[in-house]
């Protein structure tokens, strides 16, 4: 059974207190839900090591953006520190994306996984992740090669400056954080919990 992630993280028990709200954008640019979750209070700190570079991707202040794009195999959460600077675009590779009325949208995470950072650098993870789930038969081999040619292609146009969602990501932040999406009024919604 692939792991299912919701934008809302109503299960994360590191954050103390949040605000999340979400919108479905329509654009010729991208189309699908878009979810923002801030970080009011956390139990504490969570930090990544990147090839023995330490980077904090939770705290007090901080907010994910996810992107979820209708019709793609993938899903990007951008990490904001509390000053609203970029730390991290992240990258799953997921078998689809979805909503749910109760938790919102949501991906089936398909293990692969591309880290951008701000100065360029990509890190790749979650080979062995993938490799054991079809080993363990939790994936098929179609599952296991779409992964594969979906990271290949999303690796290749970040490369060669032709993944324009991570230019997006600070205009949708902008928007989400201001409650106001192509013009619409969105609210924070109460979080929904367990």
């Amino acid at each position: 059974m692939l792991k299912r992630k919701y934008g809302s993280r109503y299960d994360w028990k590191r954050i103390a207190k949040k605000r999340y709200t979400e919108s479905y954008k329509t654009s010729p640019q991208f189309t699908g839900y878009i979810s923002l979750f801030t970080m009011c209070e956390v139990v504490e700190p969570l930090n990544m090591t990147y090839k023995e570079r330490t980077v904090c991707i939770a705290d007090k202040g901080y907010s994910w953006l996810q992107h979820f794009p209708e019709g793609k195999r993938y899903s990007v959460t951008t990490v904001f520190n509390a000053e609203n600077q970029i730390v991290q675009w992240y990258i799953d590779i997921c078998k689809q994306n979805g909503y749910c009325s109760v938790n919102g949208p949501w991906m089936d995470d398909l293990y692969l996984d591309l880290i951008v950072l701000p100065t360029g650098e990509i890190i790749e993870k979650d080979q062995e992740e993938l490799d054991a789930a079809l080993n363990a038969r939790i994936i098929s081999k179609q599952d296991y090669l779409q992964a594969w040619t979906d990271f290949s292609e999303l690796k290749t146009m970040i490369i060669d400056d032709q993944f324009p969602l991570l230019e997006m990501t600070t205009t949708h932040f902008d928007e989400l954080s201001m409650g106001i999406v192509d013009g619409q009024e969105i609210p924070y919604l109460p979080m929904k919990e367990g």
